[in-house]
């Protein structure tokens, strides 16, 4: 079976920290973020689309705005979360680490209960490192 799939890139700024991580990610640190996000149909609209890339980008760069960029993502065990709160400082709390992975995994939740049909979603940490989540 033919599917067709597009893919929107949408770049964000967060912070995060890994608990019991042996290496320097155990402290506060940022990232500057590439997200890619891949939706897909079987069929084209009438237009010939599976979806307007504008129409993609409104939906995940709104949800991405609104619940990560700018934030610190950080595990609800994470001991400096009560200290942050106390600060005012915006939060994105993880029932997981913060990595790639989870991090992958949370914004390919969200995009699918927007609606869409969603394949994949790449989080590029770094230049030459990503984490890539989808589903079966």
């Amino acid at each position: 079976m033919a599917r067709h799939q597009i893919t929107k890139q949408i770049d964000f700024s967060y912070g995060h920290r890994l608990l019991e991580h042996k290496g320097k990610c155990r402290y506060l640190h940022g990232h500057n973020g590439l997200l890619e996000v891949t939706v897909e149909s079987d069929a084209l609209d009438g237009q010939g689309m599976v979806v307007d890339f504008g129409d993609l980008r409104d939906v995940v760069k709104g949800w991405v705005d609104e619940n990560l960029d700018h934030r610190m993502l950080l595990c609800r065990r994470d001991p400096v979360v009560a200290m942050l709160t106390d600060m005012g400082e915006p939060l994105f709390l993880m029932d997981e680490n913060p990595t790639a992975e989870n991090i992958s995994k949370v914004i390919f939740k969200a995009v699918r209960q927007q609606g869409l049909r969603i394949s994949e979603v790449r989080l590029w940490e770094t230049p030459s490192s990503y984490a890539v989540y989808r589903e079966e």
